[in-house]
């Protein structure tokens, strides 16, 4: 079991477009409707990276690669939360579910712990919806605890995000 993490470049826009659309659409089934996973536009979606791939900014976008195969992305960057403006951010971190439980999301995550370390952070954060038990028990095992700390966010309808955070 070997990933390959790299840095992903404006020219790979589309692809990590695509590799966003297929795994929310495997992430949030019967979290989210499936009309808003179906709905999603890899083209529109694509036109988002693009810019943002291409402004240097405090995001680190990566791939996930297995056997030259794209099978998940990350993102991590400092916290958006003014509550926790010392401490660093895991924004998405998202794999095909054919490759879920196999030991890929825990290497993504010793990268990201790695190298929010690196980047001078203490503390790590992240949000998950309050009714995607998988990825919590996933955060929990990997040491993060819900902090109390919810905000709701409005996708397909208002759901609840919860806060949970871990020492570096």
């Amino acid at each position: 079991m070997s990933i390959l993490i790299r840095k992903a470049v404006p020219s790979n826009a589309f692809e990590y477009a695509e590799n966003h659309v297929a795994c929310w659409r495997a992430a949030y089934k019967g979290i989210l409707s499936d009309d808003y996973l179906n709905q999603m536009s890899v083209e529109q979606i694509a036109e988002t990276y693009q810019r943002i791939l291409s402004e240097p900014g405090t995001f680190n976008f990566y791939f996930i690669e297995h056997d030259k195969k794209i099978i998940g992305r990350l993102v991590f960057n400092k916290s958006r939360d003014e509550d926790k403006s010392d401490a660093g951010e895991i924004s998405a971190m998202y794999l095909l579910s054919e490759y879920w439980g196999k030991g890929y999301g825990r290497e993504m995550m010793d990268f990201s712990l790695f190298e929010l370390k690196r980047m001078g952070y203490s503390e790590v954060l992240l949000w998950v919806l309050k009714t995607n038990n998988r990825a919590k028990l996933f955060y929990e095992k990997c040491g993060f605890l819900f902090d109390g700390t919810q905000k709701e966010v409005s996708l397909d309808t208002p759901h609840t995000h919860m806060r949970y955070v871990r020492s570096l």
